[in-house]
């Protein structure tokens, strides 16, 4: 497994970061999200989406579960699994289908989904010592992601390590 570790020091940072992910996804990817509450990750996401060249707005699905966005050749399906409790709850959002079709999963608190989807980006947000500041850790899970991480990496102008 690959990772990138990057320290990012603004929102437009975080941005960023998000254009690279964008400039590399294809259908049916999973992008899974994780961190403590406010640390990024819709933020993160409604970057994702601008970059992908969805116009609707970008909102939190904590309450609704899955939103469901279009872009300009991607869709994605914007999941947060925060709440959810029991395996029959995950299949009830039917992510399986939703990817099938083509769409692209980004999934909130995604951690707990790792094995559903053995081919995976993961990112991890983190607080840092300022407000606006994160550190946020890309791990390339699955051959799938292993070149598409290094090509993030050289967007944003750093290596990937081991």
């Amino acid at each position: 497994m690959t990772h990138l570790h990057l320290e990012s020091a603004s929102p437009g940072d975080t941005e960023q970061l998000a254009v690279a992910v964008a400039g590399v996804l294809r259908p049916r990817d999973v992008v899974l999200l994780s961190g403590d509450l406010g640390a990024g990750k819709t933020m993160f996401t409604k970057a994702l989406c601008a970059a992908l060249g969805v116009v609707d707005a970008v909102t939190s699905p904590t309450f609704t579960l899955m939103h469901e966005y279009r872009g300009r050749a991607l869709n994605v399906c914007h999941a947060d699994v925060y709440r959810l409790e029991r395996t029959a709850e995950f299949d009830d959002l039917d992510l399986d289908g939703a990817r099938a079709a083509g769409n692209v999963l980004v999934i909130e608190w995604g951690e707990v989904l790792s094995d559903a989807f053995p081919d995976h980006l993961a990112l991890r947000f983190a607080h840092a010592d300022d407000a606006n500041q994160r550190s946020i850790t890309l791990a390339a899970h699955g051959s799938g992601w292993q070149s598409r991480l290094e090509r993030i990496a050289a967007h944003l102008g750093t290596t990937v390590a081991p």
